[in-house]
């Protein structure tokens, strides 16, 4: 079992999370689903109209994706790709490479640190690599203590267009100034991207009810899992 496949089932037996679940599957199911249908809505508007240039963002968080083998798919190398695009038109002050990985193998961080190199990014380019998180969440948790300062200037935050919905709602609830940045130049809504699209949402829909929910009892504790 890798130790990503490890993370995910730890969250199946977390009791904060299965009452969230519980929650949030009786809010879609008292609504007909069109409380689901809202936040698919919102992924699917965030994933067409993300830009694909920021407008000035000064640091670059870039989401690393899980590579098995190191191995890099399509959506790790488009998001490769618009980094390098950035970085010719208009270099940011740092860039930060976000995933860790297995004991025994490369960390997403570092794959991108390689594949931007092998790009032709410049060895001395302000890069920054945050190795250690195992999801979003902690990406951008990481990134927060290893920016410090830093946090006051706005960031841009790089990923693939179905999975800017959840960055953009972790960065608001850690306290980000930030912006979003497409890796594709358009969304393309095929079936694939129907169901990345489909399976954002419900995380989207989970993070956003159960800290609403977690409000509403006045749960301190489950509030602090996302701040």
């Amino acid at each position: 079992m890798t130790t990503r496949t490890a993370h995910r089932l730890s969250l199946f037996g977390d009791r904060d999370i299965l009452q969230v679940a519980a929650v949030t599957a009786t809010a879609c199911a008292l609504s007909a689903g069109l409380v689901y249908l809202g936040y698919f809505v919102h992924v699917l508007r965030v994933a067409r109209n993300a830009p694909c240039r920021p407008e000035r963002g000064e640091c670059v968080l870039l989401f690393g994706k899980h590579a098995p083998g190191g191995r890099l798919d399509r959506d790790f190398e488009a998001r490769l790709d618009r980094a390098v695009s950035l970085w010719r038109e208009r270099p940011p002050r740092s860039v930060v490479l976000l995933g860790g990985g297995a004991a025994d193998e490369t960390s997403e961080a570092e794959l991108a640190r390689l594949g931007l190199l092998a790009r032709g990014l410049a060895s001395d380019a302000p890069l920054r690599l945050e190795n250690q998180s195992r999801d979003t969440l902690q990406n951008l948790r990481n990134a927060r203590e290893l920016l410090g300062e830093g946090m006051r200037s706005r960031v841009t935050l790089l990923s693939s267009r179905y999975h800017l919905a959840r960055c953009a709602w972790f960065a608001r609830r850690l306290g980000y100034d930030f912006e979003l940045c497409a890796a594709e130049p358009r969304l393309r809504l095929d079936a694939r991207m129907l169901v990345r699209l489909a399976g954002e949402a419900a995380y989207v829909c989970l993070s956003d009810v159960g800290a609403r929910w977690a409000r509403l009892i006045g749960n301190r504790r489950m509030l602090a899992r996302v701040s």
